[in-house]
């Protein structure tokens, strides 16, 4: 069910949507659409888009997707899942309705049609409102009314942006939530506030407990006690490995050599992370 009070909604964007004139449907081209520049969603669930491809190929596509006219081809504006899971199940043409739209609409339909699935997760969430702060000149509260949500949490949603790029990533995989994000704001030097998110993931810390460590860290400037990790000088081989499996994985990668024997530690943050890595490894 869609989530309600979101500002104008679907329905007042793109009305064809919700009057469902089939008169207005028409076959195009896979190979025709061109991808929603404005699209705030970027992690897509391979095994739910396979699941979405085998029902498309079982009983065809129900809902139209909703395109713009751009030049002599068209742009997705609704339906992004839809479109990849047809191209997975092989279709050669979907059903389409052509709007009218300015890009200032097609973000917003964009981000509607997230937010009401639920789909974005917070970072996402983030640099779509960033876009229509400084793209379209809106204002929080205009952001706000747009969407239905008060003016806080836009405004605490776009702080997420201070975050250091590597707890940006971390809180985008679900790693952390929200709250642990904005508990880490607090720290304002971005080697401080890694570290502190690096154990906090570690230590699997509940948000009220980050609040707690981010206070000590705070009036303390540093990691401490057994808190702080011990410094070891590392043997510069070890350490240029560990960095070329940084880059070959995409994640944090650990060296621990022992007297007789050693392991390799690879981080993942989420079920699809696991996924993508044992898809560079098998």
């Amino acid at each position: 069910m869609p989530k309600k009070g979101l500002g104008r909604g679907l329905s007042a964007l793109i009305p064809d949507i919700e009057a469902g004139d089939a008169g207005k449907v028409q076959q195009l081209a896979v190979e025709r659409i061109q991808p929603n520049p404005y699209q705030p969603r970027k992690r897509f669930d391979e095994g739910k888009l396979a699941e979405l491809a085998e029902s498309i190929k079982a009983h065809g596509i129900v809902q139209p997707l909703v395109v713009r006219k751009v030049g002599d081809g068209y742009e997705l504006v609704v339906g992004q899942r839809r479109l990849l899971a047809a191209r997975m199940a092989g279709l050669v043409e979907v059903p389409v309705l052509v709007n009218d739209l300015g890009d200032a609409e097609m973000i917003q339909v964009a981000l509607i049609e997230n937010l009401q699935r639920e789909d974005l997760n917070p970072m996402e969430e983030a640099e779509s409102y960033r876009r229509l702060v400084e793209e379209f000149a809106m204002t929080q509260d205009e952001v706000a009314g747009l969407l239905g949500r008060s003016r806080p949490s836009i405004a605490n949603t776009l702080r997420l942006l201070n975050l250091h790029p590597e707890v940006q990533e971390i809180v985008s995989r679900g790693t952390i939530s929200m709250g642990h994000a904005r508990a880490l704001l607090g720290i304002q030097d971005p080697g401080l506030q890694l570290e502190t998110c690096k154990h906090v993931v570690e230590q699997a810390l509940s948000v009220r407990e980050t609040e707690e460590l981010v206070r000590r860290v705070l009036a303390s400037g540093r990691m401490s006690g057994s808190e702080e990790k011990e410094e070891r000088p590392k043997d510069p081989e070890i350490a240029s490995l560990e960095e070329k499996l940084r880059r070959a994985f995409g994640t944090q990668v650990r060296i621990v050599p022992g007297k007789k024997k050693g392991k390799i530690e690879i981080e993942y943050y989420s079920d699809e992370d696991l996924e993508r890595i044992l898809a560079l490894v098998l």
